[in-house]
């Protein structure tokens, strides 16, 4: 498996701001909101519930991550998606380890995203 996933009990938009709040307590920022609903609609002009990826970033993490290998910003930021199915509000992170995997051979990154991938599991076990 690579998220780390959990079913609400709020709504969509809470959801979405209640997110942004607990990343924000682990020192992330969202750097971007894709409107996937938005989009798709626009784009191929299909339906589907609400769904937003948010892409969160803690700098201090990213800062060392890029001091080690600068590609790694390939990988960068940690997606969260928050959508809806079945009238259910369900609320994932990519597990960073899983994510990092590929860069394996560095011991140092994969250490940040252990911290990283930490982090997001407090902000999911708290939703």
């Amino acid at each position: 498996m690579y998220d780390i996933t959990t079913v609400v009990d709020i709504g969509y938009s809470d959801a979405i701001e209640k997110v942004k709040q607990e990343l924000a307590k682990e020192g992330f920022g969202v750097l971007t909101e894709i409107d996937m609903k938005a989009t798709l609609k626009k784009k191929l002009d299909v339906e589907i519930e609400d769904y937003i990826i948010l892409g969160a970033c803690n700098p201090p993490l990213a800062n060392e991550a890029l001091k080690i290998e600068k590609e790694i910003g390939l990988l960068l930021p940690c997606n969260i998606i928050v959508y809806r199915n079945n009238g259910k509000t369900i609320i994932s992170a990519i597990k960073p380890s899983e994510m990092f995997s590929i860069v394996a051979h560095k011991e140092e990154l994969a250490n940040i995203a252990v911290q990283v991938e930490e982090k997001l599991r407090n902000v999911i076990s708290r939703l």
